[in-house]
């Protein structure tokens, strides 16, 4: 058995990785909130689909300070996603997409300092609107404690938001298109032997992505995650309680947000 990897906690790698493509009007918002971080032991990576519409070149307004730049044709964001995990080479991995970006210029040192040197350390989320002003929260808070059966009444971390130390990820599952965040993040919750919540704010999430604009699909492979992870009498019987909580949710607050 591999013997487990000894990180200092005060000087761990933290690799952030941004994928982007064509998104001309966000890159460089979230691309600052990673460069004004105080931390400084920041590997950046960042993975271009190839852009035409100049995001490219405003990448490269940045480049003397992004350690790792990638731009060419993938076969989808999660693709792009998994060569930038095979780029990585810090401690802990982050996904940080162009248009999301991190809560505060001292949020990955607040991670370091109150992650304990967890397996998985991970806040909470704002949700911001395309006028990068705070729109509330998601509808579902990050768990005080946190494993793999987490999320079988819903994704209750958002994926900006959460640090998985390196040695137990593995590639994203390419046959989901819109989901496979929640799938991977399972996989390696499954690995995990600790985790921690840091109880304050880690991420701005720009609402609106791909899984909002094609919610039915997104929906789908949700469920076929779930279900492949835990069970289908126990996924029928979770997806129960999670349309009960959409309905209250909506009646208290008028809307649903993720």
């Amino acid at each position: 058995m591999e013997k487990e990897k000894s990180i200092n906690v005060s000087t761990a790698k933290i690799s952030i990785i941004t994928i982007v493509y064509n998104n001309v009007r966000d890159i460089e918002y979230t691309i600052s909130s990673v460069l004004k971080q105080t931390y400084t032991n920041i590997e950046y990576i960042v993975i271009d689909g190839a852009s035409t519409d100049g995001t490219l070149a405003i990448i490269e307004k940045y480049k003397d300070n992004i350690a790792t730049l990638v731009s060419e044709k993938d076969k989808g964001i999660y693709d792009a996603m998994n060569k930038g995990l095979a780029l990585a080479t810090g401690d802990y991995l982050l996904f940080l997409n162009s248009g999301d970006a991190l809560y505060d210029e001292n949020t990955v040192q607040t991670i370091v300092e109150k992650g304990n040197n967890a397996d998985i350390i991970y806040g909470e989320t704002k949700l911001v609107d395309e006028n990068r002003e705070i729109i509330g929260n998601r509808r579902h808070k990050a768990p005080e404690h946190f494993n793999w059966k987490s999320f079988q009444y819903g994704m209750n971390i958002c994926h900006q938001a959460i640090y998985i130390k390196r040695d137990i990820t593995s590639p994203y599952d390419l046959q989901y298109q819109l989901s496979a965040d929640i799938d991977w993040v399972i996989r390696a919750a499954k690995k995990a032997k600790t985790t921690q919540n840091v109880n304050c704010y880690v991420a701005r999430y720009l609402v609106g992505g791909m899984s909002q604009k094609r919610h039915r699909q997104s929906l789908k492979e949700r469920y076929d995650i779930f279900k492949k992870h835990y069970g289908t009498v126990q996924n029928w019987f979770n997806h129960g309680i999670i349309a009960l909580r959409l309905i209250s949710y909506r009646i208290t607050n008028g809307k649903s947000r993720e």
